[in-house]
């Protein structure tokens, strides 16, 4: 699929899509739920798919009440002393979320279960697994330390020490599957350089959300569960209700959106959330962005924009809209956090680098450290490389290029914010799909001449 962004000026108001980090969080926990579980605002991403589509394969039943609300009832508990999944294979689809956070849960069962995935998931590392899960008396195989994966429990809770470096998800995993495990004294996770420790924030009110055994923290450096989750389920009430709130990563999108083409009001933002993109509200002030924020959302108007410098070491998916707002500042920006990229849809240092470069915005790697060179911004024909922040970050800085911008295997969008094209055309873009990229090409060039 083409999509073809044409240079556009936004105007109007748009709620924010549903997180999805809160959505499969969610998810997980519905399934460890022995009250049936109501989700309101459920996000509809092929990520929140496959979340759904794991939980179904565990034995939970999903059902459609409205557009707005899912109900969840999950048998997954049903004998906690012999966990046993309904079907023998989960795929987790492209999700690196639902791999790392379901494995865990997953090593829970008693029988085998093989765990699989779709793209990019099946080249990533999992030898994460191979290492730590043996430790809790789970049998893996691998291939080679990636996909697919077949685990045999139960997963029992013990004292253990995990590096964190690589992802704060391997962690969520491993505190979600810990709170149902049954313990007869203190059970101890600790962790050693742990990265992105807001999702953590998150994980952990979900947790106390859904009336789970959340675990002591001690500065993210030990968590300690104290009790056993026959005494937590006897606390719960008969029906757990559970609110998707939006999500600030592809909410950044439309912020930087605003702050270069335009006055528009994002909606749907809480300004109180625990997910780390929140922190794009710093980039955009650093930036002297035109930003305004009341109790009901935060309106971006276009605005002289100067380089910043920005930590994105705990929000690496906030590099592709701040690259798409670099783009657009006069000088140099510097964001730190590159090693953070590697093991994404795509290596996106080099693939930002890559597909920036085609759109005349000059991109260094110096170590952790990205030097973007601000603009002018050119129209271009780029490739998402699968990777659905990269397709946003391209047609965000297209809104400011000098020409219509195409974008192919722009459908990438779907893994996260299937809604993201269709939301800046309701803001004024000019965005045409399946357009054939040398008609949209000749259009720019008459344009420009």
């Amino acid at each position: 699929m083409r999509v073809t962004i044409h240079p556009s000026q936004l105007s109007g108001s748009i709620y924010a899509p549903a997180s999805k980090s809160s959505m499969q969080r969610a998810c997980a926990a519905a399934l460890l739920a022995t009250s049936k579980v109501v989700i309101t605002n459920p996000g509809h991403s092929n990520d929140d798919k496959a979340a759904q589509g794991i939980i179904t394969a565990l034995g939970a039943t999903i059902s459609t009440i409205d557009p707005e609300t899912i109900e969840i009832e999950s048998g997954f508990l049903k004998d906690p002393a012999a966990i046993h999944s309904k079907e023998d294979a989960v795929n987790c689809g492209e999700s690196g979320l639902s791999i790392r956070m379901f494995t865990p849960v997953v090593s829970l069962c008693t029988n085998a279960v093989t765990i699989n995935g779709e793209g990019s998931l099946v080249t990533r590392p999992m030898d994460f697994f191979d290492q730590v899960l043996p430790e809790l008396g789970v049998a893996i195989t691998s291939n080679a330390g990636k996909l697919p994966l077949q685990v045999k429990g139960p997963l029992q809770a013990k004292d253990i020490t995990i590096d964190g470096s690589l992802s704060s998800q391997f962690l969520t995993g491993l505190l979600m599957a810990f709170s149902v495990a049954p313990i007869t004294k203190p059970v101890a996770i600790k962790v050693t350089d742990l990265k992105s420790k807001p999702y953590i924030d998150l994980t952990l009110n979900v947790m106390k959300q859904f009336g789970m055994n959340v675990p002591e923290n001690r500065n993210y450096e030990e968590f300690i569960f104290h009790r056993t989750e026959s005494e937590i389920r006897n606390q719960k009430s008969e029906i757990i209700n559970y609110t998707v709130e939006g999500d600030w990563s592809g909410g950044a999108f439309l912020l930087v959106a605003g702050a270069i083409a335009g006055n528009i009001h994002v909606r749907g933002l809480q300004q109180g959330s625990t997910q780390a993109d929140k922190k794009i509200l710093e980039a955009l002030m650093a930036a002297n962005a035109g930003i305004a924020m009341d109790a009901k959302g935060i309106t971006l108007h276009a605005a002289p924009l100067t380089a910043f410098e920005f930590d994105a070491t705990d929000c690496p998916d906030l590099f592709p809209p701040l690259v798409a707002l670099a783009a657009n500042c006069k000088g140099i920006t510097s964001v730190k956090g590159v090693s953070r990229l590697a093991h994404k849809e795509s290596d996106r240092g080099l693939t930002l680098q890559q597909e920036f470069g085609k759109m005349g915005i000059k991109i260094d790697l110096e170590g952790d450290w990205m030097r973007i060179h601000g603009g002018p911004v050119n129209g271009a024909v780029v490739h998402s490389r699968h990777d659905h922040r990269i397709a946003m970050a391209c047609a965000t800085a297209a809104l400011k290029a000098d020409g219509a911008t195409v974008i192919e295997e722009a459908q990438a969008i779907n893994k996260s914010y299937p809604d993201f094209y269709d939301h800046l055309k309701q803001l004024g873009a000019t965005v045409d799909s399946g357009i054939n990229y040398i008609d949209s090409l000749k259009q720019t060039f008459s344009d420009n001449g």
